[in-house]
């Protein structure tokens, strides 16, 4: 957790963006301003006018708009709340108002606020998708293609609740606030304080959260427990609601915030377990605070990655408070995390460390998968690492070292780590950034692995992206994701085939896939993505 206020990610998963445009002649042509605007202009009149249905947005269209997909095909009444969607665009809506105060890109944020408003839950939340047409079309679209998706088994069951999963919600909540704070226009206070009471509400005393709210009696999966109920570290849950509480209290100053914000910190401590195997897990039960199993191929276990991601959470809740205890224990998890490290004999690829490690045993667990969809087939760990899945990472990369080195720069500091911690400025003193999508944010979408980390913009980038504008208006980009099409329930019998390493089953599973043929099509995440380069070229020419 960093002490200044930013956009978290999420788990990235999939390849990087391929953004396909014609060859650009080298050019010493230097855009100028009115280039820039006209291309930004452009760009947004076609995502807002043409592409956006009541406002919303998914993650890819086809040309034609025959099919069009957020992590898995959407129906064309649908938007997408999971980035890079709908909030990830009013961001990035906002963002170029900011930079260029034309009143259109603040009109396009609105629509946006409104499709979000629409689609918020009673509760405060969000989902990852919203059906502008209704309960009964997302219901029928969860029992096809939600359904089918072998892989994506937090599609398989429509829960009529939110979700704080892929910082969905997190990120609804930070536009929201954005929007009430940009005019203080006060349709969006509503909304606003509904997303605040659903952080607040949903919270346990312990002080973590669950993946998904409402709590719900019936979300149990393949025959295991329903995990949406357990305290949620996995895609920085917790960091997230952290993230906005934080926003809360330092833009609007509200007091109710503070408790919950500590709480929330302590949660990383009362959870750490003991020795010998002082780690996390994805999740942790709330009656015992014991590491839980979650989707199949997430066993009960302990996770390196989620261990090293709360280790660094934990230095900046010391940067934040300047309390020793989170302090305190890091070292023996940083010990562990070296005591777990893949030996060479079981390292493949370029992992350092395994996803999971068993409970007891310390033995490194490897995840596979048989069967051909999502009725025959079956998720299972065991100790070998060949034939693992290839959706879903047996193996991170972990540097200890790092971590070891920033924790002894923050001991040696002492309390002075925390002295300029928004925590102890005087509440509602700190406004939020000019720009959100300058920030390093990861997104699930496979068309687009993360979004640009704000930086210098040399004028032959820029140039180039003016260029590769096609005359319809979209930057056209390769669709490296597809998927099969609903084409009924799958088999109890498996189709003929290994599918134990692919990303998609037999023609029945609805699961996206990397393609080896791309279509030429648009691109939400693109959008976003050229348009900040182009904003911060934009800053550079005023500089």
């Amino acid at each position: 957790m960093k002490n200044t206020v930013s956009r978290r990610g999420v788990l990235a998963a999939g390849a990087a963006l391929t953004a396909f445009t014609p060859a650009l002649a080298q050019t010493s042509v230097v855009p100028t301003q009115a280039a820039t605007l006209g291309a930004m202009k452009r760009a947004t009149k076609f995502m807002v006018e043409t592409v956006a249905y009541k406002g919303g947005y998914v993650w890819s269209y086809l040309p034609d708009f025959s099919r069009r997909f957020g992590e898995m095909e959407a129906f064309p009444t649908m938007m997408w709340v999971q980035p890079p969607g709908t909030a990830t665009a009013g961001h990035l809506f906002l963002d170029a108002y900011h930079a260029t105060r034309d009143e259109y890109y603040y009109k396009a944020a609105q629509a946006a606020a409104r499709a979000l408003i629409e689609a918020q839950h009673p509760a405060g939340g969000w989902n990852y998708l919203y059906d502008f047409a209704g309960e009964a079309s997302i219901k029928r679209w969860y029992d096809t293609i939600g359904k089918n998706g072998w892989r994506l088994e937090e599609f398989q069951h429509y829960y009529g609740n939110a979700t704080f999963d892929d910082a969905g919600t997190a990120e609804a909540s930070q536009f929201m606030l954005r929007m009430y704070l940009e005019k203080k226009d006060k349709q969006y206070w509503a909304p606003l304080q509904k997303a605040i009471s659903f952080v607040l509400e949903s919270q346990y005393p312990v002080g973590g959260w669950p993946q998904r709210y409402p709590l719900t009696q019936e979300g149990g999966l393949h025959g295991n427990a329903d995990y949406t109920r357990y305290i949620t570290f996995n895609d920085d849950v917790a960091g997230e609601n952290l993230e906005f509480l934080l926003m809360v209290y330092q833009t609007l100053g509200d007091e109710r915030v503070v408790d919950p914000i500590n709480r929330a910190m302590n949660s990383f401590v009362v959870t750490q377990q003991p020795q010998p195997q002082p780690a996390w897990g994805l999740q942790h039960t709330v009656e015992d605070l014991k590491p839980a199993g979650a989707r199949t191929y997430e066993p009960k276990a302990f996770a390196t990655h989620t261990t090293a991601q709360n280790i660094s959470s934990m230095m900046g809740f010391y940067r934040l408070t300047g309390d020793p205890k989170f302090l305190a224990r890091l070292p023996e998890a940083l010990d562990w995390l070296d005591s777990v490290k893949l030996p060479a004999e079981l390292m493949r690829g370029t992992g350092t460390h395994p996803t999971f490690v068993e409970i007891g045993t310390g033995k490194p667990l490897f995840i596979h998968r048989t069967g051909s969809n999502v009725v025959n087939g079956r998720y299972y760990a065991d100790y070998n690492p060949d034939k693992v899945v290839i959706h879903y990472g047996s193996t991170r990369t972990v540097n200890v070292a790092k971590l070891r080195t920033e924790y002894e720069a923050l001991k040696a500091a002492g309390p002075d780590a925390s002295k300029n911690s928004p925590l102890k400025a005087k509440p509602g003193s700190i406004g939020l950034p000019k720009y959100f999508t300058g920030q390093d944010v990861s997104v699930s979408d496979l068309n687009v692995n993360a979004l640009h980390v704000a930086g210098e913009v040399k004028a032959e980038d820029a140039q180039k992206l003016i260029g590769g504008l096609n005359k319809v208006g979209y930057w056209p980009t390769e669709l490296k994701a597809a998927s099969n099409p609903y084409a009924g329930d799958g088999s109890p019998t498996p189709a003929p085939g290994d599918y134990s390493q692919t990303r998609v089953g037999d023609k029945t599973d609805t699961s996206p896939y990397i393609t080896d043929t791309p279509p030429i099509g648009i691109s939400t995440g693109a959008y976003i993505d050229n348009m900040g380069v182009l904003i911060r070229y934009l800053d550079s020419l005023s500089k």
